[in-house]
C-alpha cells in the first residue's frame, strides 16, 4: 500500500518525491558545472594582462573585469573613446527633424548587451558604500543637476568606458585622485 504524505497542503505521492529527488539532483550537477566554468574563466583571465590593470578601478571584481575584457576584445580595434561607448550601447540616441528636438532621448542600446550590463554593475559597486570617490562625485553632480538615478547611471557607466579606454590603451593602473 502506497502512503500518501502531505506536502504543502497537498498530497505527495512517491513519484513527486522521485520528481524532486531527481530535480535537486540536477540543480547540485548545475552548479559544480558553474563552479568548474568560473575557475576556468577565473585562470584564462588571469592570463590576460589587462585583467589587472582593470580591476584597479573601484568597483569592478573578478567576473565584471573578465566580462569587460571578454566583450571588449582587442582595444586597438576603437580609435576614440566614444566609439567604445557606442560599442557598448550608452550613447544618447538623437531624435530631431526639422525645427524639433526631443527633450528626451535614451540610449542607443545597440551594442553589446552583456557589457552594457558589466559596465552597470561596475558603476553600482563602484557607488556603494562610496568604493570609487571619483565616480561617486560624478554621480552626486549629476543628481544635483537634476538628472533622475538611471540618467545618472548611464553617464558615470559613460565616464568608467573613458577610463577603461585610457587604462587598457596606456597599460597603466587607475588613479584614483
Amino acid at each position: 500500500m502506497q502512503q500518501n504524505k502531505i506536502l504543502f497542503n497537498k498530497p505527495c505521492t512517491s513519484s513527486h518525491l522521485i520528481n524532486l529527488k531527481v530535480l535537486i539532483s540536477l540543480i547540485i550537477q548545475y552548479q559544480e558545472h558553474l563552479s568548474r566554468l568560473e575557475e576556468n574563466i577565473d585562470a584564462l583571465a588571469k592570463e590576460i594582462e589587462e585583467y589587472d590593470l582593470i580591476q584597479s578601478i573601484p568597483g569592478i571584481g573578478n567576473k565584471i573585469a573578465a566580462t569587460i575584457l571578454s566583450e571588449i576584445g582587442a582595444v586597438d580595434r576603437f580609435d576614440h573613446p566614444k566609439k567604445l561607448v557606442a560599442f557598448a550601447g550608452i550613447d544618447p540616441s538623437v531624435f530631431a527633424s526639422g525645427k524639433f528636438t526631443a527633450t528626451r532621448n535614451r540610449i542607443t542600446k545597440r551594442g553589446s548587451r552583456q557589457l552594457r550590463y558589466a559596465l552597470v554593475m561596475a558603476v553600482q559597486c563602484g557607488l556603494i558604500r562610496s568604493r570609487n570617490m571619483r565616480l561617486k562625485d560624478f554621480y552626486d553632480r549629476k543628481r544635483a543637476e537634476g538628472k533622475p538615478h538611471k540618467v545618472a547611471l548611464i553617464a558615470c557607466a559613460n565616464k568608467l568606458v573613458h577610463w577603461l579606454y585610457v587604462i587598457l590603451k596606456s597599460k597603466k593602473t587607475f588613479r584614483s585622485a
